[in-house]
């Protein structure tokens, strides 16, 4: 593309350039839904916006425009996304300076937020309501995710081969790909390839459970399967004990908040959870560990006050 027809292209028409040469086939196929709905609010918002005339007020605008529609983090995020690409134009020397420095992140009053996470008790009632007998149902589905903080589409892929009995683990090795109507798909990340260790009362049900299932079938996903339906069946449970209604992501929310209270340290959730880095559990678990950091302090406190 010659210097004349660049400084004609248009931000989104630059910016659908950058995420097919550089994100396409390196990202999961949900990331890059979120970078072309990006894509799609650019053209909303900014649809005759030149490449050549992105600068701090332009930029600023097309931020301010997208906070109309959107909460804080929502709107931080999307500057996230733009960032990536419109640095690389820098570099490129299509653009002089960096736009988005000192970018002003604004965005609409946070909802009200349902409940993340169940407390102990509470999710000890949920437990008592589930119908835990018989065959593999989303009942059972539901338990092992509270015990092992597993994501929705790792539990999907449990297959009997995934349990040793005799070590009691859990072996997170694949996903399953619920969103397009099933089959086997690599993990979130390398981290996300784990072994879980397990409860004895777990092992013990399981064991029973998966005898003479085919080794490498999931056990759960049968057929096409959607959120959406073992959310509800979550939801019709969680009326029925009386405690707050949680998502099936917030039962890992549950898992993480339970073992963090319990004094396990944020390494040992970090890779129980599978995430990349420990950075990622501060962030997700902040209010938690500010609480628990302030629960140390008192603890400090009355141990100092002891020597005197």
């Amino acid at each position: 593309m010659s210097k004349t027809e660049v400084n004609q292209e248009l931000f989104h028409q630059y910016y659908s350039r950058w995420i097919h040469v550089y994100k396409e086939g390196a990202i999961r196929k949900v990331t890059m839904a979120k970078y072309l709905l990006t894509l799609e609010w650019i053209k909303k918002l900014s649809p005759n916006l030149l490449l050549c005339d992105l600068n701090r007020i332009t930029y600023q605008q097309l931020l301010n425009e997208y906070a109309h529609h959107h909460e804080k983090q929502t709107t931080m995020d999307f500057h996230h996304q733009l960032k990536g690409a419109i640095l690389d134009a820098v570099d490129e020397g299509l653009l002089s300076r960096d736009p988005t420095r000192k970018a002003v992140i604004k965005g609409r009053p946070p909802r009200i937020k349902k409940p993340k996470y169940l407390n102990q008790f509470e999710l000890q009632t949920l437990i008592t309501k589930l119908n835990l007998k018989g065959e593999l149902n989303w009942d059972w589905f539901i338990l092992l995710i509270a015990k092992t903080g597993m994501r929705f589409s790792e539990a999907l892929a449990v297959t009997p081969k995934d349990f040793d009995f005799s070590h009691q683990t859990l072996s997170i090795n694949k996903t399953w790909n619920y969103k397009e109507g099933g089959g086997f798909q690599p993990t979130k990340n390398r981290s996300s390839v784990r072994k879980i260790p397990l409860d004895w009362q777990t092992i013990v049900q399981f064991s029973e459970l998966v005898k003479n299932k085919i080794e490498d079938e999931p056990i759960f996903a049968k057929k096409k399967i959607f959120n959406s339906t073992v959310n509800s069946v979550l939801t019709r449970h969680c009326k029925k004990a009386n405690i707050p209604i949680i998502s099936l992501h917030g039962l890992r929310h549950t898992h993480a908040s339970l073992l963090l209270f319990a004094g396990v340290s944020i390494a040992s959730v970090a890779r129980r959870l599978g995430h990349s880095n420990m950075t990622t559990t501060q962030k997700t678990y902040l209010h938690i560990i500010q609480e628990l950091e302030n629960r140390d302090i008192d603890i400090v406190m009355r141990s100092l006050s002891n020597l005197s």
